[in-house]
C-alpha cells in the first residue's frame, strides 16, 4: 500500500464555484502605473498589460483567496503557495473594458512531499468574459496547500 493511500482523502471540492459578481475595469491611469512598475511602456492600441489575466480573474472572482482556502478547509494563515498559472487567450485585454469572472474548482489532491510534507495540490479554472459574454482568457491556476497539521 502507498504511503498516500494512508493519508485521510482531501476535501471533495471538485465543482465549486468561483463565478464572480464584480465587474473589473481596467482603466489607463492603472493600466499606466502596472506599465511603469514593470519597466514597460503602455501599448498605443488600447490594449492593456497581459498581466491583468491574473490580476482580474483574481480581483473578480466569487471568492477571496480565504474563502477559496476555506471552501478547501485550509487556514490561509497556513500560507497558501501558487504553483503555477497558465494562461490561453482569446482576445487581448482593453483597456475601458469591462470584465465579469466565471469558474470553478478542478480538483484538490491530497499528496506527500520531501520538501513539505503533507499538502494539497489545488486546480481551479477562470474565464474572463466582457458583459457581453464574449470569452476574453481561460486561465488554470495551481495552489499547493501545506497541510502542516498531517506532517
Amino acid at each position: 500500500m502507498s504511503d498516500e493511500a494512508t493519508l485521510p482523502p482531501a476535501p471533495d471540492v471538485a465543482g465549486v464555484s468561483l463565478d464572480g459578481t464584480k465587474v473589473f475595469t481596467i482603466t489607463a491611469e492603472e493600466n499606466a502605473r502596472l506599465c511603469a512598475s514593470t519597466g514597460t511602456t503602455p501599448a498605443t492600441d488600447g490594449t492593456a498589460h497581459p498581466i491583468y489575466y491574473y490580476i482580474a480573474t483574481q480581483v473578480a472572482m466569487g471568492k477571496t483567496v480565504a474563502g477559496v482556502c476555506e471552501a478547501c478547509e485550509f487556514d490561509v494563515e497556513d500560507g497558501p503557495m501558487m504553483g503555477s498559472s497558465g494562461v490561453r487567450f482569446a482576445h487581448p485585454l482593453m483597456i475601458g473594458e469591462s470584465y465579469r469572472v466565471t469558474g470553478e474548482i478542478l480538483s484538490l489532491v491530497r499528496k506527500r512531499s520531501r520538501k513539505l510534507g503533507v499538502m494539497d495540490v489545488l486546480t481551479y479554472r477562470l474565464r474572463l468574459l466582457t458583459l457581453d459574454g464574449t470569452q476574453v482568457l481561460e486561465t488554470d491556476n495551481v495552489w499547493v496547500l501545506p497541510r502542516k497539521e498531517l506532517a
